[in-house]
């Protein structure tokens, strides 16, 4: 499977590299979002990794150019990194509706099984939170907001959904059935408003719902 890093920081840029090839990755890593919309184009990986922030502004490259692989390429897996929480490229990363997509906080790539994890996740149409940014979010709602509607379980169970965490992994993590599990799923879905007939992935749709102002 190939990689392409997106990453300013030298140092990192070769950690990651180094990382994700002795996980058996192919990888090519580029210092810009200009630099990696080419790459992407020459040579069409399978998945990507990119910094939010990159030259020359250190805003947001990052993040539009994964929008824009995002847009020729739909679904495309993206995982970027950032080393704060900033809620709102998280959300407009996220806005499409559909999987495949990753944020995490950069201090997570030093816990190798779990951005290798991540990674996997994405790669395979998950979306996947950092737990540090959805516990921010979550203590950043609207008193209006329907997140506030859900019990303490609920809340926990979407946090794990936001993390990647799939039915059966969740019950595991809170010892209970994968039948409970699913009564709480269902439970989101209904407060939230999200009905089976609704377009897009339910699951990346109440992750979304984290994210909004």
């Amino acid at each position: 499977m190939r990689i392409l890093i997106a990453e300013d920081d030298a140092l990192l840029r070769e950690g990651l590299a180094l990382l994700l090839r002795g996980e058996g990755f192919e990888v090519s890593a580029v210092s810009d979002a200009e630099q990696f919309l080419t790459v992407f184009e020459e040579t069409a990986p399978d998945a990507a990794v990119l910094d939010v922030r990159m030259p020359p502004t250190f805003t947001n490259e990052g993040l539009r150019a994964a929008i824009e692989v995002r847009k020729l390429r739909p679904g495309f897996p993206v995982l970027v990194l950032s080393a704060y929480v900033e809620d709102r490229y998280a959300g407009e990363l996220l806005a499409g509706g559909a999987g495949g997509v990753g944020y995490l906080l950069k201090e997570r790539v030093g816990k190798v099984a779990e951005f290798v994890d991540a990674l996997n996740r994405v790669v395979d149409g998950g979306t996947v939170m950092d737990p540090e940014v959805v516990s921010q979010l979550m203590s950043r709602r609207r008193a209006d907001d329907p997140i506030r509607s859900l019990t303490p379980r609920e809340s926990e169970v979407l946090g794990l959904m936001a993390e990647g965490l799939g039915n059966q992994e969740i019950a595991r993590k809170l010892v209970v059935s994968d039948t409970a599990v699913s009564k709480h799923i269902g439970n989101i879905f209904a407060k939230l408003g999200l009905s089976a007939s609704e377009s897009g992935h339910r699951r990346v749709l109440a992750v979304l719902a984290h994210l909004r102002a």
